[in-house]
């Protein structure tokens, strides 16, 4: 029988970030993003102004789904709303994103997905917090969740993007974390690249509670990595609007700046 990896104490913990926050400024890495060397002590393989140069989501949003509506009309005391959200597509109040899905931003997101880099993930959640914050009026939440991967899926992979999110905000926020409150029952198909009409049907019913699991007249703070559609975040709500939730709330690391209806797009 293989034997555990021991896990490292406290305080060895500590010694080993110290180690490698020092090593950056003994022996400078290249930022991940563009290859500037890094002078500064962090965990985090991204320079300064690539952190602080992602292209942030404007202030003229959806009120809904916050999906940016740079070009439309405002009327006096009517929140915007995009053309999903006069349909009333989603089953989530408000969501809320930290940036556009686009260049670096693109890049430091798969970095979260397949390397597991948990310093970047709190500076992630940190920023989700502030919007938190600034927005608490609408996203007031009682729990936090994150969206769960198929079973089989986090396996082979080795962990959940949207959890290594969504438990570092749910300390900041002093909130409740339940990372296994929902379930993923049907993997994502098998297909590398899905129609917008493919990703609404791939996620359709594919979440659920699970079972023994109470979140009866709860307000849930759902968590993702990334909004394309809206489409996980909408199947993830309905299954907790199902099982008794009082409403849902979401926020993700960033979002795509395109109308999410496949109609739109695919007719």
């Amino acid at each position: 029988m293989a034997q555990a990896t021991p896990t490292l104490s406290l305080p060895r913990r500590w010694l080993a970030q110290a180690r490698d926050a020092v090593a950056s400024i003994v022996i400078p890495a290249p930022c991940r993003l563009c290859d500037a060397l890094l002078n500064h002590s962090s965990r985090i393989p991204i320079c300064r102004d690539c952190l602080g140069g992602f292209a942030l989501v404007p202030e003229k949003i959806c009120a809904v789904c916050g999906l940016p509506m740079p070009d439309a009309a405002e009327i006096a005391g009517e929140g915007l709303k995009c053309s999903a959200c006069r349909l009333e597509t989603y089953s989530f109040e408000r969501a809320r994103s930290y940036a556009l899905y686009e260049g670096h931003v693109i890049r430091a997101v798969l970095m979260l997905k397949f390397e597991r880099i948990d310093p970047l993930a709190k500076w992630f959640a940190e920023r989700l917090a502030e919007i938190y914050s600034q927005n608490q009026e609408i996203l007031e939440a009682d729990i936090v969740v994150p969206v769960p991967l198929h079973r089989d899926h986090e396996k082979e992979r080795g962990h959940n993007q949207a959890e290594l999110l969504s438990k570092p905000l749910a300390k900041i926020l002093k909130l409740p974390h339940q990372g296994v409150l929902l379930v993923r029952k049907r993997p994502r198909p098998a297909k590398l690249v899905l129609t917008l009409r493919e990703r609404w049907a791939a996620v359709r019913g594919a979440f659920e509670i699970r079972p023994g699991s109470q979140v009866d007249n709860r307000r849930v703070l759902l968590l993702d990595d990334v909004m394309t559609t809206g489409a996980t975040l909408d199947a993830c709500s309905k299954a907790l609007r199902d099982a008794g939730a009082k409403s849902v709330v979401a926020l993700t690391v960033a979002r795509a700046a395109h109308d999410p209806l496949p109609a739109a797009a695919e007719s």
